[in-house]
């Protein structure tokens, strides 16, 4: 029997936070037709399709942190994210769908790229709703001891009003410093 996971990440252009990458496999009786590419779905949508999808399936969480992007780069730090959420996943896929054009490095995983698959693979299209609810409420919280920076209406994005209050709050723990334009601020 085939088994396959769909695999996204949300968070990379963000200034701030963890990237997030969540893993799916998909149980046979999902409605697949309700699954859309995250950004493509407002806020209540994405928050009842998430609690739909966690209980219609298998999935796993993973993250990189704000110091490992600082280290490794962006896009390492979300093919790490996307690895870490794959290795967790409760059964082994026989096929991982990664939406983009680059791969995590896994051995023994049979791994194949979608370009725009969280619009075309519904796997995927979980995958991105996990990832960007989990991300967005984590987001959301630190907003609330990081007042000024509308961290919950921007998810960390460079925003006008974000950008405007790292001038005047200054740069919190959360920014990534080698980020533009935070990386000129210092």
């Amino acid at each position: 029997m085939k088994i396959i996971a769909g695999v996204d990440e949300v968070g990379r252009g963000s200034l701030i936070g963890p990237v997030y990458a969540a893993a799916v496999i998909l149980n046979k009786s999902i409605n697949i037709k309700t699954l859309k590419d995250s950004k493509q779905l407002s806020r209540n949508k994405r928050k009842t399709l998430f609690k739909y999808i966690k209980k219609n399936s298998t999935w796993a969480l993973g993250k990189a942190t704000v110091k490992e992007i600082e280290k490794i780069n962006i896009l390492n730090a979300s093919l790490l994210a996307m690895k870490r959420a794959i290795k967790k996943l409760k059964k082994k896929p026989t096929l991982v769908m990664v939406d983009g054009n680059k791969l995590p490095e896994l051995k023994n995983y049979k791994l194949k790229s979608v370009i725009k698959g969280d619009q075309k693979i519904p796997c995927i299209s979980a995958a991105s709703i996990l990832a960007k609810v989990f991300r967005d409420k984590m987001i959301s919280n630190l907003g609330k001891k990081f007042k000024g920076y509308d961290w919950n209406k921007n998810s960390g994005y460079g925003t006008k009003k974000h950008l405007k209050a790292i001038k005047n709050l200054g740069i919190t723990i959360h920014h990534r410093k080698n980020f533009s334009p935070i990386n000129k601020m210092k």
